[in-house]
């Protein structure tokens, strides 16, 4: 055939393609000149995202290389869902209990000596295989609790794997059916509104067994998925290396805007360009706040999270200053749905216990820590103070809750007087028997948690506590407090899904050990979180939320600071950003233009 009548044939099914609805694959290619320079303020744990501990910066990452069934719209506010590796949003019946979806053909993983050279297609057995894997006892995920009670058999599959010791894979349920390689059925037990969130949360990425039974243990530093870039370079605890997966489908960036003027701009730079457009991604793990700062300013960073102790000679209040305006940076600025806040293990020899001198001990040092010093002294002001563990913007935050945990430091001692901690002539408290005490809190190596500590410190010596502050990286005291092993630690979490179920779970007594990092148990709790996990957003359902929450304070189990306002600064040339309060990476959704 003629190279021109060729030519004009694929012209006219591109044609005919589009006039029917109908979207030719993109199989765009990243530009491979373009590198995305990037700091993380701490390190991951890893990129199997069933067996990280909700690590922040291993979501980060796992988002740009693994898909899960659903997604979030870039710009859509409030959050809204969208099919991902699912080729619609699925179709629900049988009162809500039935969710059938469809999943895109010519999804492929990358590529991977797991799968001996073959190009490896993305199946409805694969999802099957990777929901299983979040309930598996032996993965000790933290997100087991979002699917116990909901899918049909699934529950009976874990329950026999912790009484013989093995997951059974290859036992079919009723709530998990591959009706064929392209659909997945799923049934559950009960109606559940949230279900379609928990679908498109990260622990949710969808794997192939092959490459889980090849890596093992180690299949956190082997992550195969189907997104747009692939991992390239992995050193712990300094360097990760993303580059654009040669495999992924490409995506078109058609986002409509939202009611924020901030959309207007993107949409003008963005629509209709192939994605991803950046074909490197390079991530420096920075813990020193002021070290991220310097390379940003440099010119090193692309974009960067504003250290809130920069944030004075940046911002004019919620704005730029001109010197910073003239060098064309951007701004964007927004309260993160996420939660800084100290919690106390249950099973310390020190604070743990449920005795009513343990949970005064623990509310006397809440009550010590005045955490308006910790907003203006330490985040200049780019933060707000928390009531509970419920995040703002999600389904659950009522900005009317106020805790029952209050500063005061002369009623703290008090209460440390009234159940038996008596103070020494140097002026320090003992333990009820008599025993020296010791309050150790853990933090890592940076001038804000420094600071944070020095508040702390104040208050606990105001009461009379002797205090001792270790100081690890944020990795190392991820794993020990997964193992219930950190006394107490002062660390944030951002939400996972738009509900306050979310935070919640993180002390639901069946996750001690695997994101229960208090290894708390609490009966009323609980049983007010299995009835209220399947409603819907009703008053009922609020109750028992702010039920659970004042459980937390009566036994003194976490101590909530504040919620974040987030400053991100990026510069002139980079295209595209808006930072989602749910979907964290958003790297495919930019452009560099240095022209």
């Amino acid at each position: 055939m003629p190279t021109l009548t060729r030519r004009l044939l694929n012209a006219l099914a591109a044609v005919l393609l589009a006039h029917a609805g109908m979207a030719a694959p993109a199989f765009a290619k990243a530009d491979m000149s373009k590198e995305l320079r990037v700091a993380f303020d701490g390190a991951d744990d890893g990129f199997d995202m069933v067996r990280t501990n909700n690590s922040l910066y291993s979501t980060w990452v796992g988002q740009a290389i693994y898909e899960s069934l659903l997604t979030y719209d870039y710009l859509a506010r409030p959050v809204k869902l969208v099919p991902s590796a699912a080729e619609a949003m699925p179709e629900v019946s049988d009162d809500g209990k039935t969710y059938l979806f469809h999943l895109r053909k010519g999804i492929y993983f990358s590529d991977d000596p797991a799968f001996k050279g073959k190009k490896r297609e993305l199946t409805a057995a694969d999802v099957v295989y990777s929901i299983k894997r979040i309930v598996d006892p032996v993965n000790r995920s933290p997100s087991s609790s979002s699917y116990e009670g909901k899918i049909a058999g699934l529950d009976d599959l874990m329950n026999a794997a912790r009484k013989g010791g093995k997951f059974d894979y290859d036992k079919p349920i009723p709530g998990l059916e591959a009706v064929d390689s392209h659909t997945l059925r799923i049934r559950l037990v009960t109606p559940d509104p949230n279900m379609p969130f928990v679908l498109a949360h990260s622990s949710a990425s969808i794997v192939a067994r092959e490459v889980i039974e090849q890596y093992g243990q180690d299949s956190g530093r082997h992550p195969v998925g189907t997104g747009p870039y692939l991992l390239k370079e992995y050193v712990p605890r300094s360097k990760i290396v993303l580059e654009a997966n040669p495999n992924y489908r490409g995506a078109t960036w058609n986002f409509q805007p939202g009611d924020d003027k901030w959309d207007e701009q993107l949409v003008k730079d963005m629509k209709g360009k192939s994605l991803p457009l950046i074909g490197r991604v390079t991530v420096s793990i920075i813990e020193e706040e002021q070290s991220r700062w310097l390379a940003f300013s440099s010119g090193q960073l692309d974009f960067d999270k504003l250290a809130d102790n920069v944030s004075s000679r940046v911002l004019d209040r919620d704005k730029l200053k001109p010197e910073f305006l003239e060098q064309k940076l951007s701004l964007y600025r927004f309260v993160v749905p996420d939660i800084v806040y100290t919690y106390f293990n249950f099973k310390d020899p020190v604070v743990g216990g449920y005795t009513n001198d343990k949970i005064a001990l623990r509310r006397a040092i809440a009550m010590s820590y005045n955490v308006n010093d910790e907003i203006f002294r330490v985040r200049q002001g780019q933060a707000i103070k928390a009531q509970s563990q419920i995040v703002p913007g999600t389904v659950g935050y009522d900005p009317n809750y106020r805790s029952s945990i209050a500063y005061d430091p002369e009623l703290a001692n008090k209460l440390l007087d009234r159940f038996g901690y008596k103070k020494g002539d140097d002026g320090w408290r003992t333990a009820p028997d008599g025993k020296p005490l010791v309050i150790k809190m853990y933090s890592q190596p940076s001038a804000k948690d420094a600071a944070i500590m020095e508040v702390w410190k104040r208050g606990l010596d105001r009461i009379g506590l002797r205090s001792d502050f270790p100081v690890s990286n944020f990795a190392d005291n991820l794993k020990a407090a997964s193992r219930c092993e950190l006394p107490i630690w002062m660390l944030g979490g951002t939400a996972g899904i738009p509900d306050a179920y979310d935070g919640l779970e993180s002390f639901y007594g069946p996750n001690s050990g695997q994101g229960n990092m208090g290894c708390y148990q609490s009966e009323k709790f609980d049983a007010w979180y299995r009835e209220g996990r399947t409603m819907g957003d009703k008053p009922e359902r609020q109750a028992l939320i702010n039920n659970m929450n004042r459980q937390l304070e009566a036994d003194t189990a976490v101590f909530p600071h504040v919620h974040r306002i987030r400053n991100w600064i990026f510069q002139p040339w980079i295209k595209g950003f808006k930072q989602h309060p749910i979907q964290h990476n958003n790297w495919m959704y930019l452009d560099i233009d240095k022209h």
